[in-house]
């Protein structure tokens, strides 16, 4: 009976050793910031990166910069699919953000809201932004808990900044974090 106890002694320490082997790999791209356990945003993540996407849970992504930018993955979509992850890009000028991009990743990001989703640009630039409007506009949450996660990120430059207040108002939301 002693030599049963304590050999069972043992059992918490190798469940604990085993849960830290089991735990997911955090995702490997630049200013990764997690909305949720659901909605994750970053930089561009390199092609081993999106390859082990679907081992960390992800079943989908949302790409936000044209693929044609310098740094872009060249093979992302077949990369992200061959893992049977949905892949959606919509190619959001920098300096050009327009409404009807907001429109587009609000649909497909409300069409993916029961999945987890990684949106991604270039930097987190894109991405932190169109996140943080879809979270104050559809998701109508505080515009001041949602914004914390682009701070982490950047300050919004001009073309962002009037972007994003224009559409804020046209939805009735009064925010002045600039």
């Amino acid at each position: 009976m002693t030599i049963l106890c304590q050999s069972l002694a043992f059992v918490p320490a190798l469940l604990l050793a085993c849960s830290a082997v089991a735990q997911k790999p955090e995702l490997s791209a630049p200013n990764v910031v997690s909305i949720t356990s659901r909605l994750v945003t970053s930089g561009q993540p390199s092609a081993q990166a999106l390859a082990g996407l679907g081992a960390q849970g992800f079943e989908a992504v949302i790409y936000l910069a044209p693929p044609t930018v310098p740094d872009a993955v060249r093979d992302e979509a077949l990369i992200v699919g061959r893992q049977g992850l949905v892949f959606v890009n919509i190619p959001i000028k920098f300096d050009n953000p327009t409404e009807q991009d907001y429109e587009a990743f609000a649909s497909v990001l409300g069409a993916l809201s029961k999945r987890k989703v990684l949106v991604h640009c270039q930097i987190n630039l894109r991405a932190s932004s169109m996140v943080f409007l879809y979270r104050v506009i559809a998701a109508k949450q505080d515009p001041h808990v949602a914004y914390e996660s682009v701070a982490n990120v950047w300050s919004p430059d001009d073309t962002w900044k009037h972007f994003s207040l224009g559409l804020l108002r046209k939805h009735g939301v009064t925010f002045e974090p600039y």
